[in-house]
């Protein structure tokens, strides 16, 4: 595909539309932007080459969507994406799509045809404004050079304050062309103090005085909260349970935690909030309905008014920063002294931890327990290190067997649940943060899809740590199968011994087959200095355990059995039981 060329006295210069979209972009803070080239693209990957905005030259525009995110969620910065006009641009979808639903500040540059040709069904035609208008905070053309540094403003702006993705989609003959004077439109970073009135704190602490039975319940709106939520579970005698999103921020330093709730929470958290008769929720906007209390009397604390009520019922919702409402309503209210529910929380937490602490050992025969590689990378990992998690078994054995800090951090695909999200997130937060240890937790089936990006990491110098739970299957899926009582299909991955792929791509490369090589291969492979790959092989049976196991699913699972009897796959059966008696 061929564009006009713009020809220029000798020794002339002049700035283009993509010069002053690069530089705008840069005043917000943007300083990496992950891509790949394209002719389309090419004045604005010029005007990244003569800033100082880094770019990070991937293999698959997906995970530059992937990465950008991490990296803007991590750091609550803006981190770029680009591509060219067509599939170029379209392939960020899931990455951005995942981005947007992390609520991370992203902006993605999708270059697109000469304006001359649009809606002629030229080749490459794509309506990005109709696509992306669906992941995004927001959507728009620069149309005019007059357009471009307001329209870019605009763009770095909404995804800073409204906290995700925003889209400007730049025609080729618009990128290239001169730049006019304009206004300088900049963009503002407001950072208000937002807390209910007094009277919504009043209702507040008397719905909490009447309460016997009082539990907290926090989200990721917990971020910048610790200190004050756990004053306030000291006064009200509240165990303190979290979603998942929340453990980095929650679990730490908190003798008030009882965990997880959740499908992938434990069995104190599920607990402390079906049992309670006052449930405070601080950020938490946790869709899975039927872990909310039927009968309890339901507060909620959220930034965002839509949240209010929308998950489940509430009798009274306010609008508040948590961190500012929290401190407010310390003062309203008063110390109890009844702490009886909240030692029978803590009591059912020891039995959670003591249960988790029984499969992190090495599995019997030589097996490797994936929660027992899970312990153990975190027991040896950095106090700071980022960890990603591919969506499926290993977000779980993250989620539950990686100890929170108060300054690791975990990325993982909660909203979204995408499949293969873990390897590439670890790009953007290691180019964000090249001192810390970034360690990628990914399935066979999410590392193999993606697989591709491994050569992002030699070439960009990103010395990601990976280890691949190696179960030769789509675990996650097959568990669900099986609970509904199916037989498992289609669910078995031939793998490669991924540790020489590795070392072939250039990657330190090691396979460990059983428990007794886990430790020492861990240290290893945390030691090397380069990118690294620990390819695990680890019990295809491990069952993912909910908090609290429904009748259904036991019998589902014995449904299971009895088809995978009768259909000759005793082994299938036979293997489970070991599991579950090991």
């Amino acid at each position: 595909m061929s564009f006009p060329f713009m020809c220029l006295a000798k020794g002339a210069t002049m700035t283009t539309v993509a010069e002053v979209i690069i530089k705008t972009l840069a005043a917000a803070g943007a300083r990496r932007c992950y891509g790949i080239a394209g002719d389309s693209l090419n004045y604005v990957t010029d005007a990244i080459r003569q800033s100082d905005i880094r770019w990070l030259h991937v293999r698959h525009e997906e995970a530059a969507g992937f990465a950008a995110g991490a990296d803007a969620m991590l750091t609550g910065e803006l981190a770029l994406c680009a591509g060219s006009c067509g599939p170029g641009s379209l392939h960020f979808i899931n990455g951005l799509y995942e981005s947007h639903r992390n609520r991370a500040p992203v902006v993605l540059i999708a270059s697109q045809l000469a304006q001359a040709e649009l809606g002629f069904e030229f080749p490459q035609e794509v309506d990005f404004k109709a696509i992306y208008a669906t992941c995004s905070v927001f959507c728009e053309e620069i149309r005019t050079p007059a357009q471009a540094r307001r329209m870019t403003a605009m763009a770095a702006q909404a995804a800073l304050a409204r906290r995700g993705v925003a889209v400007l989609v730049v025609p080729s003959d618009v990128a290239s062309a001169k730049a006019v004077e304009e206004p300088d439109f900049a963009v503002h970073r407001a950072r208000p103090l937002v807390r209910p009135s007094d009277a919504e704190l009043d209702q507040l602490a008397a719905a909490l005085a009447a309460g016997k039975r009082l539990a907290i319940y926090g989200g990721s709106g917990c971020e910048a909260a610790h200190d004050g939520i756990v004053a306030l579970a000291t006064k009200l005698k509240a165990p303190i349970a979290h979603t998942s999103r929340a453990k980095d921020f929650l679990a730490h330093d908190n003798p008030y935690d009882v965990g997880m709730t959740g499908i992938f929470g434990c069995e104190a958290g599920f607990h402390a909030l079906k049992s309670c008769d006052t449930l405070l929720l601080l950020g938490c906007d946790f869709a899975w309905r039927q872990f909310y209390p039927e009968k309890a009397t339901i507060l909620q604390v959220d930034l965002d008014g839509t949240h209010l009520g929308r998950r489940h019922p509430v009798d009274i919702g306010v609008v508040g920063d948590v961190a500012a409402t929290v401190e407010a309503l310390l003062a309203r209210v008063a110390l109890r002294d009844d702490d009886s529910f909240l030692r029978e929380c803590l009591g059912k937490k020891d039995g959670d931890d003591h249960a988790q602490e029984e499969r992190t050992t090495p599995g019997k025969g030589g097996g490797i327990h994936p929660q027992y590689l899970a312990e153990t990378i975190s027991r040896l990992a950095a106090s700071d290190a980022v960890f990603t998690a591919d969506a499926g078994s290993p977000m779980v054995w993250c989620l539950r067997h990686v100890r929170s800090t108060g300054s690791n951090r975990t990325v993982i695909s909660l909203s979204h649940g995408t499949m293969a999200n873990a390897m590439p997130q670890a790009l953007g937060a290691k180019a964000a943060y090249p001192d810390r240890q970034v360690i990628s937790l990914s399935g066979d089936g999410g590392l193999s899809m993606m697989l591709g990006d491994l050569l992002t990491a030699v070439q960009e110098k990103l010395p990601i740590k990976i280890a691949v739970f190696n179960n030769s299957s789509l675990n996650f899926v097959e568990i669900e199968q099986k609970v509904e009582g199916l037989l498992d299909a289609y669910t078995n991955l031939v793998n490669p011994d991924f540790s020489r792929v590795a070392e072939a791509i250039g990657f330190w490369g090691r396979r460990v087959e059983t428990a007794d090589a886990v430790e020492d291969a861990v240290i290893a492979w945390l030691n090397e200095p380069g990118p690294a790959l620990l390819d695990v092989v680890t019990d295809r049976f491990e069952l993912v355990m909910p908090p609290k196991v429904e009748a259904g699913q036991v019998a589902g699972m014995a449904l299971y059995s009895a088809k995978a009897l009768l259909g000759g796959r005793g082994r299938d059966v036979f293997g489970l039981i070991r599991h579950l008696l090991s």
